[in-house]
């Protein structure tokens, strides 16, 4: 029976409701341990996501230089590359300056004369990620990983147990690239969250509020079902140690977006005690969410949720927002449309032109050009904005 999930696992195949995160389809080097099955039987994998520093060198930001260095000698040596690749084109046009005859075959069609390879091909090669299947682990191989584990036992490791390849409702349980812009940005901008009070909207597996935990005093991290919140709550268990040194508290905690109210029921395992709700509103000056802009209906719920919450709130605040544009062919249109991302900026627009008489929201897009602390592909189609909920009356 291993062995057949085993095989079947090395060639996974997906039905047309499946939706897979990129994060996880692309991991360099790295295998996918499958640990258990959660309570709807899906299969959870533990991964390790690299970190650039370590919490000794985050606090002398050490590796904010290291990394701009790294990055200015990169490009110089790409420069170098692609000069060297442009005089080997070069010298091939002049081999190749007899003609246009001398370009098709015996048959008259067009012979396509190609660039030898430059080193930079080579050097991309190199960089390219393996597209790697999940691999489970079976009994009797647990020393294939004892490398692996002792590798990732220090503190420039984030460990996230996540489900792959879910239903469009489960995507909560994969992590998604936006989350890593955000943390990014927390990390780059670490003294502006030391020490503050914050709240993540559809935080899924946890990993940006346990990146936040490492500067902020109190994170209550929220989305909803028990199964994926236990996930969450697993994960602020296994990186507790990037959180000591800060003193930070993580609170795993359930808030829908469809009601209007804090789930207080003392029989559910994630609800808010009377106490955790005050002192949110009284001390909360963060709220952030990534990637939970996909559905126009949730994402019609969760500004309004955002207005409810920074209206009750005791003191003005600041929102992150982090999102993916995701581009699609549609039928309707007979084009390649981002109907998800539209909705979003439109319902953005509405926000920061409301005029109720008791809030005020500045939006503002913040460039990614901020130094990378985690290990992923910053495509140019991830996005990270900024509102300022202010108090008028």
């Amino acid at each position: 029976m291993a062995d057949l999930a085993e095989e079947e696992m090395d060639n996974p195949t997906f039905r047309s409701d499946t939706v897979l995160s990129d994060v996880h389809l692309h991991c360099p080097g790295k295998r996918h341990l499958m640990v258990r099955l959660n309570a709807v039987g899906q299969p959870v994998f533990l991964s390790y996501f690299k970190l650039l520093w370590s919490t000794e060198d985050l606090a002398s930001g050490k590796h904010v230089r290291e990394i701009t260095t790294g990055r200015e000698q990169q490009s110089r040596s790409e420069d170098e590359l692609c000069d060297q690749d442009r005089s080997n084109v070069k010298e091939e046009g002049e081999l190749n300056s007899e003609g246009v005859e001398a370009l098709l075959d015996d048959d008259g069609d067009l012979e396509v004369v190609r660039r030898p390879r430059g080193a930079s091909d080579l050097q991309e090669e190199d960089l390219l990620r393996d597209i790697m299947c999940p691999v489970i682990l079976m009994k009797g191989k647990e020393d294939a990983f004892e490398d692996e584990e002792q590798e990732c036992a220090c503190s420039d490791v984030v460990k996230i147990e996540h489900t792959m390849a879910t239903p469009l409702e489960d995507v909560g349980k994969q992590v998604w690239r936006a989350a890593f812009l955000l943390a990014d940005h927390i990390l780059f901008q670490r003294d502006t969250f030391r020490g503050c009070s914050v709240l993540e909207l559809g935080g899924g597996t946890g990993i940006t509020s346990i990146i936040m935990g490492t500067v902020a005093k109190r994170v209550y991290c929220t989305d909803v079902g028990d199964d994926l919140l236990a996930m969450c709550e697993q994960n602020v268990a296994l990186n507790k140690h990037l959180m000591e040194p800060g003193g930070g508290e993580i609170k795993v905690k359930e808030l829908d977006w469809l009601k209007d109210e804090f789930c207080t029921d003392p029989e559910a395992p994630y609800s808010w005690s009377e106490e955790e709700i005050a002192d949110l509103l009284d001390h909360c000056s963060v709220i952030m969410a990534a990637d939970v802009f996909y559905d126009d209906d949730l994402t019609d719920a969760l500004f309004r949720t955002l207005y409810r919450i920074t209206h009750n709130l005791r003191n003005s605040c600041t929102v992150y927002l982090a999102l993916e544009k995701r581009l699609n062919f549609t039928l309707r249109h007979m084009d390649i449309t981002c109907e998800a991302y539209s909705h979003f900026r439109n319902t953005l627009t509405d926000l920061e032109n409301l005029q109720d008489g008791k809030m005020k929201y500045t939006v503002e897009h913040i460039k990614p050009d901020f130094c990378q602390f985690l290990v992923y592909e910053r495509i140019e189609q991830l996005e990270l904005w900024k509102i300022m909920a202010e108090h008028l009356t």
